[in-house]
């Protein structure tokens, strides 16, 4: 199996989990869409901050200011980020902006499901043609052996986590 193969078949429970904590939000409801927004702006912004250290990855657009705008937008206050850290390795970068860039695909989705004249920009920051197949073949040849994978493993799984404990907020 690949590195991405066995990432994917590896935290496949925690993003079963993820989606099952944030089930119940409605996104026609300004008040339900916010407290979702509130809940991914604690984690978005706590992972994106411990990714700009870490060498090794691929440029990766950020979404703090989108989802910021969306909050403004809905007359909330930015979220403190939650408290998050990674090893510093490229491995464990890697298993975190897997997390994040696969939550750009659901988030495409989503983003047809808000109410009119709700803020979008955080959930319709989807992937430029290319650059989800490009990440994840980035991600294979960047796989150096079982260990790497191993930490890749942990902290996709430690960003999940991240994402359940912010839900846990709604």
């Amino acid at each position: 199996m690949s590195a991405v193969q066995q990432l994917r078949a590896a935290t496949a429970a925690n993003h079963d989990a993820v989606d099952a904590a944030f089930a119940e939000v409605d996104f026609a409801d300004p008040e339900s869409y916010g407290r979702f927004l509130m809940a991914h702006a604690r984690a978005l912004l706590a992972v994106e901050q411990a990714l700009v250290s870490i060498d090794g990855l691929p440029p990766l657009r950020p979404r703090a200011a989108l989802i910021m705008d969306d909050l403004r937008a809905l007359g909330l206050a930015p979220p403190m980020p939650l408290p998050f850290l990674l090893s510093g390795r490229t491995s464990s970068a890697f298993g975190a902006a897997y997390v994040l860039e696969g939550s750009r695909l659901g988030g495409g989705m989503l983003a047809k499901r808000v109410g009119a004249g709700m803020p979008i920009a955080y959930l319709s920051a989807t992937h430029l043609s290319g650059e989800w197949r490009q990440f994840l073949a980035m991600l294979d040849r960047s796989a150096a052996d079982g260990a790497w994978i191993v930490e890749a493993i942990a902290a996709a799984r430690a960003t999940f986590d991240l994402y359940g404990s912010a839900a846990g907020s709604l």
